[in-house]
């Protein structure tokens, strides 16, 4: 069972940085495409930015693009979500999630596997 510790949400002023991190623990991420997700109180679940698992694309959600950049680490073993311009629309939990297929999805039932979700709230 593959398990995921994520990190690095908080509350952070409009305009403000954060950096989301997902932990994969005793296994590498190189064999799975990653994507993160949020979910606002009474909103639907949203793909905000995947990547996949040849490390040669990246999806944005329109919303983020510019904004957002997803990436992982030489040793594969975390997924990061760099967030700047932070809005307060961006306030929601962010989970990062994994498929095996090499292909990006921004459906989130097509992901086998969760992390248990950091909270991220922008406000002043």
């Amino acid at each position: 069972q593959l398990q995921f510790v994520e990190s690095g949400g908080g509350l952070v002023q409009p305009g403000g940085s954060l950096r989301l991190s997902c932990s994969a623990s005793g296994f590498t991420l190189d064999s799975y495409t990653m994507a993160w997700f949020r979910q606002a109180p009474g909103k639907e679940r949203e793909a905000v930015s995947c990547i996949n698992r040849n490390n040669l694309g990246q999806t944005y959600a329109d919303s983020v693009k510019g904004r957002f950049r997803i990436s992982r680490d030489n040793a594969k073993t975390t997924l990061y979500l760099q967030m700047n311009s932070l809005k307060p629309e961006d306030t929601a939990t962010y989970y990062c999630a994994a498929r095996r297929s090499r292909f990006c999805s921004g459906r989130g039932e097509e992901y086998d596997y969760w992390g248990q979700g950091t909270q991220v709230t922008v406000s002043s």
